[in-house]
């Protein structure tokens, strides 16, 4: 027994040493870009910024936000992802539990189109010529309208959905409830783990999505953190550079103080990502939670 007892503290002593050194692997390397983003540009540009910041100072977020247009452009990211999402919850879910129902006359075929659009696409020329023809350039709706119903997400959702005891709708309709009513206040409540899990998939993408801004916005007003990230990575050198010779609107005190390339990149990297990890803790077991319920039918 005692030999059993041993042989299991061994294997879960090996097994939690392996998992820790994979947690560090894996969470190592963004935790070096924020070390670079605090740590002085002469110690990064030495490569002594390992394993602890040195030099520590907030001056490259300081400058980073005091920029033209980023301000403006986390905005425009965070309406766009916060709309862009509700917005495809709500449609998709509508679409994947009416393809739920059998009286749906057409409903198989609604669906397989849906689905198709998963595998085939135009391309990217017919793409911009319909956004155009659409009036969505230089449009705020460019960002929201053709993500509004998503393929991955109604096969997530209805798949989900067919998994609920009928009884619960069957019980609502038998007291007058409507498909909306039923929808709203029985299906919805009970299927928010995988709307949950769908929502990081949206938000994310959103989040991250930069070309539609790229291929038919032309407003600063309307650019997106993304893109602006885009244009900031390709062209570091030349904005650590015009940052150290004062060329930017920046107080005295700011332009004092030397950028390094790298730590301008690192330091935009930290700003984009950091809002995305703040929302994910708090809905990581509906996402794990929905993901797997959602894949018990398939």
């Amino acid at each position: 027994m005692r030999m059993n007892v041993k042989k299991d503290l061994l294997f879960q002593s090996v097994c939690a040493v392996l998992f820790l050194a994979f947690a560090a692997v894996c969470i190592y390397p963004f935790y070096y870009i924020v070390l670079v983003s605090i740590s002085s540009a002469d110690a990064v540009s030495r490569g002594e910024v390992i394993v602890f910041p040195i030099g520590l100072h907030w001056d490259n977020f300081v400058q980073v936000f005091r920029l033209n247009g980023i301000l403006t452009a986390f905005g425009i990211s965070v309406a766009r992802t916060v709309a862009g999402t509700a917005l495809m919850l709500f449609f998709s879910t509508m679409l994947a539990y009416i393809c739920t129902k059998q009286e749906l006359i057409g409903r198989k075929w609604i669906y397989r189109a849906t689905v198709f659009t998963m595998f085939f696409q135009a391309g990217l020329i017919p793409w911009f010529v319909t956004m155009k023809m659409l009036g969505l350039q230089n449009n705020f709706l460019l960002y929201i309208l053709p993500g509004i119903l998503s393929p991955f997400a109604i096969i997530l959702i209805k798949t989900y959905i067919e998994s609920i005891s009928p009884s619960l709708e069957e019980s609502a309709i038998v007291d007058g409830a409507g498909y909306f009513t039923v929808l709203m206040k029985i299906v919805a409540p009970v299927s928010v783990p995988i709307i949950a899990a769908v929502a990081v998939f949206n938000a994310v993408g959103q989040w991250n999505s930069w070309q539609d801004n790229f291929f038919l916005v032309n407003d600063p007003r309307l650019q997106t953190l993304q893109l602006i990230l885009k244009n900031f990575l390709s062209q570091a050198e030349m904005l650590a550079n015009s940052l150290k010779g004062g060329k930017t609107d920046l107080d005295t005190a700011s332009r004092s103080q030397q950028l390094d390339p790298f730590a301008v990149k690192t330091t935009i990297t930290v700003v984009t990502v950091i809002p995305i990890l703040l929302v994910y803790p708090f809905l990581q077991k509906y996402f794990v939670k929905g993901i797997m319920l959602g894949a018990v039918k398939g």
